[in-house]
Parts: C-alpha cells; structure tokens; sequence
C-alpha cells in the first residue's frame, strides 16, 4: 500500500496536480449535493418515508447542536452537517472494492481541519463582531493573548491529526489481514470500520462545534450585575 505521506497523481490541470484523493472528494461532493437534491424535490405537508427519514436526520442534527452549543441549530446546520456527512460517506468509501478513503490523507484532514479554522473566526465574527472575537483572545486576562492564539492553532491541529491517524490506520490493518488471511475475515474488521468511520464523523462535527461556541461565549460582552 502506498504512503499516507505520498499521494498518486492522475493528472494536472495547469501546475496544479490531481491526485486520486483530490478526485474521490470530488466524486463525493458530487453525490452529496444530487442527493440533497433529489432527497429535497417535491416536499409536503404529509410527509413520505424518504422525507420523514430526511427530516429526522435534520432533528437530530439540531438537538444535537443545541445540546452542544445551547444556540439555536439554524445558522450551523448547513456547516456541521455538511461537514459530517461529508466524512461520514468519505470514511465509508473504504467499503468500495479498489477506494481508498480521501480521510486518509493528509491534504484532505489538513483541507478540513483548515475549513474549521476558517468556520471558527467566520461564526466568532458574525455572533460577536469582529471586536468581540478579537476579545476573546484576551479571556480570562490580556496576558493570555499568545497562549490564546497557540490555542486556538493547537486545537484544530488535533483534529487534523486525530482524523487523519484514526482513519489511516484503519485502512492499513483491513489491507494487512486481507492480504495475510484472504477476503473473508475482514469482514468482521469492516464492519468495525464502518462503526469508527461514524465515531469519527461525529467527533470531527462535534469538535467542531464546540470550538464555535466556545469562540462566540468568550467574544460575548460580559454584564455586571446589580448587588
């Protein structure tokens, strides 16, 4: 099996190389979005099975973005859903003979933990301000601010590497007990797989979230209360 550190390039458009991860992600994207789509057409007040099936999985999304946050799930529906079922479908692709899952690599953890990143200063600024984000670095005192910053890089940087370690070491212990024992005792291995490919998902989204909240909390002004 290749190196997680390697990727396989299948061609460049312009300078820019086209690896298979690069290419299975897009593939992916592609799904999703059809099936949001089709999944999404013709709506009605009595719902079907497809559409209550739908709308379950979008209430349970919000609860648990309120459990997680206690804000209302609407403005980071789209975001953390999106970001899980993205991961959940790319570990799961594994289960495709001849797929290797773009959670693999490292330019696709890096891609998404960098996407956090990105989503956590997005949602600070919109929920507090831009003053109020910057703010939050200067909790619980302004000697804080480089420790704050660090923080706010290390912890992201755990999820990259926690997806990315997880998911990889799956994949190499199901290729080197098919390769070592045939095709019929992964099996069981797959099926775990399947359980940790979920597990990560959800951990990756949760993190997520709570890196959100925390941002929007800090940057919030603080009130004194009448004695």
């Amino acid at each position: 099996m290749m190196s997680p550190l390697e990727s396989t390039v299948l061609f460049s458009i312009g300078p820019v190389p086209i690896t298979q991860a690069v290419l299975t992600t897009w593939g992916i994207m592609v799904v999703l979005v059809a099936g949001a789509f089709a999944m999404t057409r013709n709506l009605t007040a009595r719902p079907s099975k497809r559409q209550a099936a739908l709308e379950l999985i979008v209430a349970t999304i919000d609860t648990q973005i309120t459990e997680t946050t206690g804000a209302a799930p609407a403005p980071y529906r789209g975001f953390i859903g999106t970001l899980f079922l993205f991961i959940l479908v790319a570990n799961w692709i594994s289960l495709i003979p001849g797929m290797e899952p773009p959670t693999a690599q490292l330019e696709t953890d890096a891609a998404l933990a960098l996407l956090v990143f990105a989503a956590v200063i997005w949602f600070g600024v919109r929920g507090a301000g831009a003053g109020g984000y910057l703010r939050s670095f200067t909790r619980p005192n302004p000697i804080m601010i480089p420790l704050n910053i660090l923080q706010s890089l290390t912890r992201v940087f755990s999820m990259f590497v926690r997806l990315f370690g997880n998911v990889m070491s799956g994949v190499f212990v199901i290729a080197i007990v098919a390769s070592l024992a045939g095709l019929l005792v992964p099996i069981p291995l797959m099926a775990l797989d399947l359980l940790t490919g979920l597990v990560q998902a959800y951990i990756f989204a949760v993190l997520a979230m709570v890196f959100i909240a925390a941002t929007i909390t800090d940057g919030a002004p603080t009130t004194q209360k009448d004695s």
